[in-house]
């Protein structure tokens, strides 16, 4: 597989071709991230309790952290290992031996909240491909992805930053009813106007 065209494509660096954008579309994007909030939030709407144990259980899992962090890692060093580093390409090599160090020491002596942090790490992560499959469309509601986007890199750095604000949220959302199923029916909305938007207008 050719590694370097996989991150040109996810990060429109492949030049356009008669004015079309070469890389992640906008309208697949749409689909598959509409999709996403649609069925996860319906699963918080119809397996409540299950999914509501899961989330408290979540934070203080090592099993999950280690695996998520490790998508990070792999996320990480594909986009060191690809990206244009301009004046800083001298750290390449570096940074590709030290990433691997830097998770084994973060499983080790981090292991406070890790798999909220590595959540966080990928929110961040998973932006930039959004944020690129908008750039420069000429839909007025190619917006709901640039949303959803910043949405993840603020939460993404507050999961990292104070990974606690996760538990807290989560006892407050469940604590009551009707706050669960407020917060699933947000996702459930703005899962459904991005699907038919992505399908219909994109």
């Amino acid at each position: 597989m050719n590694f370097q065209y996989l991150y040109d494509w996810l990060y429109h660096q492949i030049p356009d071709v008669g004015g079309v954008p070469q890389g992640i579309p906008l309208r697949g994007t749409g689909i598959v991230l509409g999709l996403a909030l649609l069925l996860t939030h319906l699963w918080g709407l119809l397996k409540a309790e299950q999914v509501i144990a899961l989330a408290k259980s979540f934070p203080r899992s090592r099993a999950w952290g280690v695996v998520l962090l490790s998508i990070a890692l792999v996320w990480s060093l594909f986009l060191i290992a690809h990206m244009d580093m301009a004046d800083f390409f001298v750290w390449r090599e570096r940074l590709l031996m030290g990433l691997p160090v830097c998770f084994v020491l973060i499983v080790i002596f981090v292991p406070e909240f890790l798999a909220v942090r590595a959540l966080g790490s990928l929110m961040l992560l998973a932006a930039a491909p959004v944020l690129h499959a908008a750039f420069l469309q000429p839909y007025v509601t190619r917006l709901l992805l640039p949303i959803l986007a910043y949405a993840w890199i603020i939460g993404g750095m507050f999961l990292v930053g104070m990974p606690y604000l996760m538990r807290d949220a989560v006892t407050w959302a469940s604590k009551q009813e009707g706050r669960w199923k407020l917060a699933m029916l947000a996702g459930e909305v703005y899962g459904a106007v991005l699907f038919l938007v992505a399908i219909f207008l994109w």
